[in-house]
């Protein structure tokens, strides 16, 4: 995997210098070990993956600066131990690369980071209520898909996922599921500049199509239910998995599963530190106070730098419970 680390880039973090934490302190579990963090690059999944890492070097492992890759080969790269761990793993919904890199073999998915994380698809809630829509199913009609057509090839233009993230896989599956292949445009390429043009033309008047998720600063700008609506699915259909039912309680149906983002870790690693793999079954951040930091950090443009002084305000806010993670786990080293 030397080729695979060469290739990835480095992310320059600045946590144990910033925060003025010793790298290591007699008796601590993880003295003299280091650890190999790897991240989409994301600038979003920098608050996690700080306050993870603050919590390893108080354990007293070194964790050396993060590599960087996309998620198909971020989890060959923790599967084959060029990396020992990510903070954001999605289960489910990365269930199939899970498995293709080498699954409960190679690999441990550990604790609930973040848990209950959403997904859907969302249009503007003016034509929503003009034309009475409240299903991708709806979209079938000409009519209603010419509303969103951008290019003026008479189909829907819908700001969709990046290649390599997973939910790429479900829209397509879906678009053919709902027999929408030929009533929609599946737009991919760089996610965030998409939906800043997807914001642009919305803020322009005009009808809008978009998949996005939750944590995530969208949200906060585009608000469902005062800017935009989100969208049922005609009926239950995931990709691999024809028994899905993605129904909700209140009879909602978004299309996608309700998951988890999980710290994924190299499974020899995790077993050879048991205090690193405590703290990860320990270690939580609410979605709300994710999506909180997360339009902060997209109002004030925020740096690498910036962020994680934010997530040492955020531990120095949570210091009772972060404190007993981390007692935890050093119980678990010993």
């Amino acid at each position: 995997m030397s080729v695979l680390r060469n290739s990835l880039a480095v992310i320059a973090t600045t946590g144990g210098i910033m925060l003025g934490l010793p790298a290591f302190a007699d008796g601590l579990p993880g003295e003299g070990k280091s650890i190999q963090p790897i991240a989409t690059g994301q600038t979003g999944h920098i608050f996690q993956h700080a306050i993870v890492q603050i919590g390893l070097e108080r354990l007293g492992y070194e964790v050396k600066d993060s590599l960087e890759a996309q998620y198909p080969p971020m989890h060959l790269a923790i599967a084959q131990g060029d990396a020992d761990y990510t903070a954001i793993h999605w289960d489910r919904l990365h269930a199939a690369t899970y498995a293709k890199a080498g699954g409960d073999e190679k690999l441990t998915r550990i604790g609930m980071l973040t848990p209950n994380v959403t997904q859907g698809y969302f249009i503007d809630k003016a034509t929503a209520e003009k034309y009475g829509i409240k299903n991708l199913g709806q979209l079938a009609d000409h009519a209603i898909s010419a509303l969103f057509d951008i290019n003026g090839d008479g189909k829907a233009d819908l700001t969709g996922c990046e290649a390599g993230w997973g939910c790429e896989r479900v829209i397509e599956h879906q678009l053919d599921a709902f027999d929408l292949r030929d009533h929609v445009s599946h737009n991919q390429g760089s996610y965030y500049a998409l939906i800043a043009d997807t914001i642009t033309r919305y803020k322009a008047g005009s009808p809008i199509l978009y998949y996005t998720w939750s944590p995530l600063w969208v949200g906060s700008v585009l608000k469902a239910g005062e800017d935009v609506v989100q969208l049922n699915v005609p009926f239950s259909s995931l990709p691999d998995n024809d028994a899905a039912d993605t129904s909700q309680p209140d009879g909602s149906n978004s299309g996608f599963d309700v998951n988890n983002i999980r710290i994924l870790a190299n499974r020899k690693f995790a077993e050879e530190n048991p205090a690193a793999a405590r703290f990860f079954e320990l270690v939580t951040v609410p979605v709300e106070e994710v999506n909180a930091e997360l339009l902060s950090e997209y109002e004030s443009n925020a740096d690498r730098a910036q962020i994680y002084k934010n997530a040492e305000e955020w531990i120095a806010a949570h210091q009772a419970d972060y404190d007993s993670w981390i007692d935890e786990a050093m119980k678990a080293g010993q």
